[in-house]
């Protein structure tokens, strides 16, 4: 696991630019708040909301990055009056705090800037929860969190715009699964809430103070999940994370948190920690979290061994309340999730071989790589939706193995597409018949896993493999094909059954 999170491959340093800047960031938006007289109080809230603001907003351009980034305080700063307005009227509170889940889950339905701003809104709340705000603090919170924000976005679109430098990556909307409550995006949005509402009660039979992290808990297992599976693997990660932070917590922040320069070192390398394993790591990413939280909570004077403690079995509450509305509330099963991101990797396998066949043939219009791009994205959704099915502790070996499978036989369409692209760029490359069959065998092959209905699809006839001399587009697409013939087995499409089953 620790490998996994510090030694994964990491193209063009992208996770340590994304680290590095978001601890840069992050101390700058808190040095402003300390050199503005603002208390620690609004220090830590305005370091809140400029992490938020580069963690969270993820727009596939920097323009849209940049207006995400401005409607972040429109989506907040409400939020965050309305927690404090409520904060001696705990029925209200509670009630208002469910409706704030329920909403940000549900703003995912569009998309990268409706996933931050619903995050965003919710933070807002949960921070009033563990900063005690009261309305006469808004102001001096108000000033704190527009000027975080500034610092944050004048070191992403100024200082350190490196996106600029990459390509623009693909939009991946999620499947919708239908309308109303067959929507994903609704089904999941009252899941979020019976489960968090769930982790409120107990949470708060546990403790009066602390309840609202078995709401947090609740609410980041539902973030970038999709399906129950995916929900449940989150839910154990969180909670294997955050035990693990706490251990380290006992370590570092119980004996150091009254030296102020340790402790924001500490709190510098929790933010480096949260941004670089991220993408790799979920449970690393939570023992970052937690042990930049146990150092916050020494800062504010309150930081003792029963407060980590607490903190464990209120995290432990809210993934058992998220396990809770996954299982038994409208839920979203796995290879349903999952049959949707396989069939549109597979269209977009299609898709790829069409552009490069219209390229081959002389449409210099025609251009493969915006479909590669794409097609590694969906791939990341596809190993994603399928990590519940390949996971060391789940029981069934043959539906492991055929999850498996599927990934590698994915993988190897991705590496054959990724040739084609690289071999239709070549200005030498030249199209003749050979090529245009094989292009509509895939085709055949891609319509035969996809398009059919289920228990008509039959496996595509195997072909006599032509000689590969005709060049690299040739030899990848014949290697393309045969994997899209192999396919069909484990996807197991001619007898009915998903690849989830």
């Amino acid at each position: 696991m620790l490998k996994r999170a510090f030694v994964a491959p990491d193209p063009g340093r992208v996770r340590l630019r994304f680290a590095s800047r978001g601890v840069l960031g992050i101390g700058l938006a808190v040095a402003l708040c300390g050199a503005a007289g603002h208390s620690l109080v609004a220090a830590i809230t305005g370091g809140l909301a400029a992490l938020l603001a580069l963690f969270t907003v993820t727009d596939p351009t920097v323009r849209g990055q940049a207006g995400t980034t401005a409607l972040l305080p429109v989506a907040g700063l409400p939020v965050l009056a309305l927690a404090a307005a409520l904060h001696d009227a705990p029925l209200a509170r509670d009630l208002a705090f469910l409706a704030v889940v329920g909403a940000g889950v549900y703003a995912r339905r569009w998309g990268p800037r409706g996933h931050a701003l619903g995050v965003f809104a919710f933070m807002m709340f949960f921070s009033a929860q563990f900063l005690h705000t009261v309305p006469g603090q808004l102001p001096e919170l108000y000033a704190a969190v527009l000027l975080s924000l500034a610092a944050a976005a004048a070191v992403r679109f100024g200082a350190w715009c490196y996106e600029r430098g990459l390509p623009v990556p693909a939009a991946v909307p999620l499947p919708t699964g239908g309308a109303g409550l067959r929507r994903i995006t609704t089904r999941q949005a009252v899941q979020a809430a019976v489960g968090a509402g769930l982790a409120l009660a107990v949470g708060q039979a546990l403790s009066g103070e602390r309840w609202y992290w078995a709401v947090g808990a609740t609410w980041w297992v539902f973030v970038n999940t999709t399906s129950r599976g995916e929900t449940l693997v989150r839910g154990f990660r969180r909670f294997l994370g955050t035990a693990l932070g706490i251990v380290l917590g006992f370590a570092v922040a119980v004996p150091l948190h009254h030296e102020p320069v340790v402790a924001a070192v500490v709190v510098a390398a929790g933010v480096f920690g949260i941004f670089y394993t991220a993408a790799v790591s979920y449970t690393w990413m939570m023992l970052a979290v937690t042990v930049m939280a146990s150092m916050l909570y020494g800062l504010l004077g309150v930081l003792d061994t029963g407060l980590l403690a607490l903190r464990v079995a209120e995290t432990a509450v809210g993934a058992l309340g998220a396990a809770f509305a996954v299982l038994l509330v409208l839920p979203v099963t796995t290879h349903a999730v999952t049959e949707a991101w396989v069939e549109r990797a597979l269209r977009c396998v299609r898709a790829c071989t069409a552009e490069t066949a219209a390229r081959l043939a002389g449409d210099h219009t025609a251009d493969p790589a915006p479909r590669v791009a794409e097609l590694e994205a969906i791939l990341g959704r596809v190993r994603l939706s399928l990590a519940p099915l390949v996971h060391p502790l789940h029981p069934m070996k043959a539906r492991k193995g055929r999850a498996r499978r599927v990934l590698a036989l994915l993988d190897d369409c991705a590496r054959e597409v990724r040739g084609l692209a690289v071999a239709a760029a070549d200005p030498d490359a030249s199209h003749d018949a050979r090529l245009a069959a094989a292009c509509r065998r895939v085709e055949v092959a891609v319509e035969a896993l996809t398009e059919q209905p289920v228990g008509a699809v039959r496996r595509p006839s195997a072909v006599v493999a032509e000689p590969v001399a005709g060049g690299p587009v040739l030899a990848h697409l014949h290697a393309l094909e045969q994997a899209l013939l192999e396919l069909a087995v484990p996807l197991r499409r001619a007898a009915g059954v998903p690849v989830g089953a």
